[in-house]
């Protein structure tokens, strides 16, 4: 197996045709209260894409657990069908290609997941393997891209493909409170995905995936979490006001642990490519970090941009990194997403 170097050769995303600006959401859900109306116009984000229908008598958007499962399915095909399409093409590869599919999402439940759907739709092989990584939360690109890379390394040649799929709108709870319109002023709807191989001479296009490291901090299960809101009649989303800090406090020692053995230091990271958790996560982690407002600039435009993506959000950023071109040959990057349990994921990528 030696020389055996999972590579990421493609990335893609995809969004829905609509979107919305910070005062345009708030314009659908008729909001008046100022104190929420401020949560929404000082995240951050200036524009998302979101599936979003019109609003009920009362002013608020109503849709039934059902109607937001179907949203979830439909809207994710579409649009992870997009980011797949879009990561082959930039790795020159075709469907037909493919013998492995990773998809990720936390909007939505269903069974069969997306992974078969995405194969009847797309037509791709019927050999194809393929797993679901269901629930995890925005930290579960990295989780998927551990297990996608170890597939590749385990079947030289084979192009796998790991998709992250959030309609981060089939989630949503309206209520009028400030818990619900601090996870509604955040998250927007996005696919992205990436193609991976390993070649037995470790040869091949784009970065090497060199190293992971995980770091969980059990004390703070209960700051993020999805679960059900019985006066709604259906999942919710709940962050808790110390997660910024709880992210920031709790970044260096798994950064530490992804360098060491690398002969490398912080300092030696040319490129970081975050999660864009929001406004408050990312300064935390940056000042934790010692990082510039340059190395957060995809990280932060991203957010800006399309809001937090959940599991994606790190691939928008690294597309972007790829589509600026300044990445050269010999350069680190590092990979890291946040998220429940609570969680700190990274990965090491060097060019």
């Amino acid at each position: 197996m030696d020389g055996l170097v999972p590579r990421i050769s493609g990335v893609g995303t995809g969004v829905p045709p609509s979107s919305y600006t910070q005062e345009e959401v708030l314009e659908r859900i008729e909001v008046p209260d100022e104190r929420i109306r401020s949560v929404f116009l000082n995240s951050g984000i200036a524009r998302r894409h979101l599936v979003l229908p019109g609003a009920g008598p009362d002013g608020w958007i109503e849709e039934t657990q059902k109607d937001l499962l179907a949203k979830h399915s439909a809207y994710g095909l579409d649009i992870g069908r997009t980011a797949i399409e879009a990561a082959l093409k930039r790795a020159n590869a075709g469907l037909d290609d493919v013998g492995y599919l990773c998809c990720v999402s936390s909007t939505g439940f269903m069974t069969p997941g997306f992974s078969a759907l995405l194969i009847k739709e797309l037509g791709m092989r019927r050999d194809c393997a393929r797993v679901d990584v269901v629930g995890m939360g925005c930290n579960a690109g990295l989780n998927a891209l551990n297990a996608v890379a170890g597939w590749v390394s385990a079947h030289p040649g084979e192009l796998a493909l790991m998709v992250c799929i959030e309609v981060c709108s089939a989630a949503y709870a309206f209520d009028g409170t400030m818990r619900t319109s601090v996870v509604n002023s955040l998250f927007g709807d996005g696919a992205a995905a990436l193609a991976l191989t390993a070649r037995r001479d470790g040869s091949g296009p784009g970065p090497a995936i060199e190293n992971f490291a995980s770091w969980i901090v059990p004390d703070a299960v209960d700051a993020m979490r999805y679960d059900w809101d019985d006066e709604k009649g259906r999942f919710s989303f709940y962050l808790d006001r110390d997660v910024p800090y709880v992210v920031g406090a709790n970044v260096e020692e798994p950064l530490a642990r992804l360098l060491e053995g690398k002969g490398l230091r912080p300092s030696d990271i040319a490129h970081w490519i975050i999660h864009s958790g929001g406004k408050k996560v990312i300064d935390s982690v940056r000042v934790n970090l010692g990082l510039t407002r340059h190395d957060v600039r995809h990280t932060t435009g991203v957010l800006r941009d399309y809001g937090n993506l959940s599991s994606g959000s790190f691939l928008f950023s690294y597309e972007r990194l790829l589509d600026e071109r300044v990445a050269a040959a010999g350069d680190y990057g590092v990979m890291m997403t946040m998220g429940p349990g609570s969680t700190v994921e990274l990965a090491l990528i060097h060019w």
